[in-house]
């Protein structure tokens, strides 16, 4: 890449006041900046089967994990933006009596989080904890291992139904491609599980559709959309970018929950 095209917006205002000939390059990135959208489409690299690679091992580089809402640093919970992006003001929708709820949970986060008890963390908050988790292909199905506690996800994309009369900690998945888009469809989920540190939180009712697309070489867009009823006064979605790992070697470790590792050590003792 041409050095005119990494100039800050900042620094081409100086380079203008000051009537140096950097300002030049600052115009032609700018001219390149406006090419028509859509020019240069990333084309997924293709599976066996045809479909769109999304292997890899991916990973956030936000706060989501702390809550899906903007918020300011507190114990615990770095501050961040939101990541929803529907409805436009960034908020979830909840029902008067679930956002009084959702507060308790805050105040309460440290004892009340299922991942302080060390329990699943559920669908979608494995997919956006500070852990990296590793996508597997095959025709039939898509697999899902993160680093954090051993949660995985398997997910048919073979057109079978949702189980019924049952719930899991990760809900039942079920997978479909739309042109290089996976999309999955999660229901069958029990009512334990929380979306964020923050406390936001959902029903048994919950259903879950994920949209996963790569956007470039080591770019995933992940897109979630909420449906609940019992608690939400209308569907809702947040939308993210993961990253791939490139590093030399890089590979999924194993996290123990402390509490497992708590009770190990009193175990030897």
């Amino acid at each position: 890449m041409r050095r005119g095209l990494q100039i800050p917006i900042a620094a081409c205002a100086v380079l203008f006041a000051a009537g140096l000939p950097g300002f030049v390059k600052c115009g032609f990135a700018q001219s390149a900046s406006n090419a028509a959208p859509g020019a240069n489409k990333y084309v997924a690299p293709r599976g066996a089967d045809g479909k769109a690679d999304l292997q890899g091992i991916w990973q956030v580089r936000n706060t989501a994990a702390g809550g899906l809402e903007a918020h300011g640093a507190s114990l615990g919970i770095q501050a961040g933006n939101s990541v929803i992006v529907d409805p436009p003001d960034g908020k979830i929708p909840y029902q008067p009596w679930a956002a009084e709820k959702r507060n308790e949970n805050y105040k309460n986060r440290t004892a009340a989080d299922p991942l302080n008890k060390c329990y699943l963390p559920g669908v979608p908050r494995v997919t956006y904890l500070p852990f990296p988790f590793q996508i597997f292909q095959t025709p039939k199905f898509v697999a899902m291992a993160s680093e954090y506690d051993h949660s995985t996800r398997t997910i048919p994309v073979d057109g079978s139904k949702h189980l019924e009369d049952i719930d899991f900690w990760m809900g039942d998945s079920r997978g479909r491609w739309e042109g290089d888009t996976l999309v999955v469809e999660t229901t069958d989920f029990n009512d334990q599980t929380w979306f964020d540190s923050a406390g936001d939180f959902h029903s048994g009712e919950l259903k879950l559709t994920e949209r996963f697309t790569r956007t470039g070489p080591d770019t995933l867009l992940y897109e979630a959309t909420f449906e609940d009823p019992k608690m939400f006064t209308r569907p809702w979605k947040i939308s993210m970018p993961l990253y791939r790992h490139t590093e030399k070697n890089f590979q999924l470790y194993e996290y123990e929950c402390p509490i497992y590792l708590d009770e190990a050590a009193k175990e030897r003792k």
